[in-house]
């Protein structure tokens, strides 16, 4: 899903082709958000944000959105798409991501993708192909999975696809009804569509942040403890607006904690602790996933994340620093 051009080796006399497709990734709380705005600024790139949450308008606190002076320094995409209780899968997203990937390139600028979803940046990056939905299957599942529960959901499908329930989380209701609809409507394991992901095409020049272990759940503890107020007053408004049920799942990290703290059910101390607990895990598994993709070339951080390594990030991404 790369714009064209952007070779080197043209005539003075030729027009140069569009940027080349540049990203930065890893595991929530690495400082990628802070580090991509003089990275992009320094590159002349626009940031496309590959955030399976971060396409939900109203959902800022607990995503950790790009702030409105983020947005004023640096040109994003991908954020406040819809509304939390609007459907968006990741077909969805790639379809969009790509068209502003087109119209970045378009207009000269860099497409810089910046994100921890790794289905979501593969998506882009690599133009995936996913099965296609049934919406009469998936609301008869969603409707199972509210008198049943997402856990039981998951260990049927732990019964038939142990490879994809392995990769998600037991309480993501969304993935895996998601992962149940492929199954009932093609008969195939939703895994099995996974066999062709193994190819990485090299025409990308991937950045990742590493955050060592104790650094990192530092960074995790400090993010959403100092989140916590504002985070409360978020899930409050939200539910206002009638998307109880949508934070109320617990397919959004925070939401879900917040909203039980809301209603009595636990103290704002628990509500944090299961929110460090849970996010603490999502960085494992984002780790492991981006992991798998020879393509990134990895930065170790220190205690400050992603912004300590900017003039390396920038050396790499710039091609000054060499593949």
């Amino acid at each position: 899903m790369l714009p064209e051009g952007g070779g080197n080796g043209r005539s003075g006399d030729e027009v140069p082709g569009p940027a080349p497709l540049l990203a930065l990734v890893g595991a929530t709380a690495s400082g990628k958000t802070e580090a991509s705005l003089p990275i992009a600024e320094q590159l002349d790139a626009e940031i496309v944000c590959v955030d399976s949450m971060l396409v939900y308008r109203g959902m800022d606190v607990g995503t950790a959105k790009p702030t409105a002076a983020d947005r004023s320094k640096v040109r994003h995409h991908l954020l406040d798409l819809v509304d939390p209780d609007e459907a968006f899968s990741v077909t969805a997203f790639q379809s969009v991501a790509t068209g502003s990937i087109s119209d970045i390139a378009s207009r000269s600028r860099v497409p810089f993708l910046v994100g921890g979803s790794g289905l979501y940046f593969r998506s882009v990056a690599d133009g995936l192909v996913f099965p296609a939905t049934e919406p009469p299957t998936r609301q008869l599942l969603e409707a199972e999975a509210l008198v049943l529960g997402p856990r039981a959901m998951h260990r049927r499908l732990e019964s038939f696809d142990p490879d994809a329930a392995g990769r998600i989380e037991p309480g993501n209701a969304r993935r895996t009804i998601r992962a149940l609809e492929v199954a009932a409507i093609t008969g195939r394991a939703f895994s099995t569509f996974a066999a062709g992901w193994q190819r990485y095409p090299t025409s990308i020049r991937v950045a990742g942040v590493e955050v060592p272990r104790a650094a990192h759940h530092r960074r995790i503890e400090e993010r959403v403890r100092g989140m916590m107020p504002d985070l409360l007053a978020e899930t409050k408004l939200l539910r206002e607006r009638g998307f109880g049920s949508f934070v109320t799942s617990s397919q959004a990290i925070g939401y879900a904690e917040a909203a039980e703290c809301l209603a009595g059910s636990i103290g704002e101390d628990e509500a944090a602790a299961r929110i460090i607990r849970r996010t603490k895990g999502l960085a494992r598994r984002q780790m492991a996933w981006f992991r798998r993709d020879p393509r990134v070339r990895w930065f170790c951080a220190g205690d400050d994340g992603a912004a300590g390594v900017v003039p390396e990030l920038i050396d790499y991404l710039s091609g000054t620093g060499g593949m």
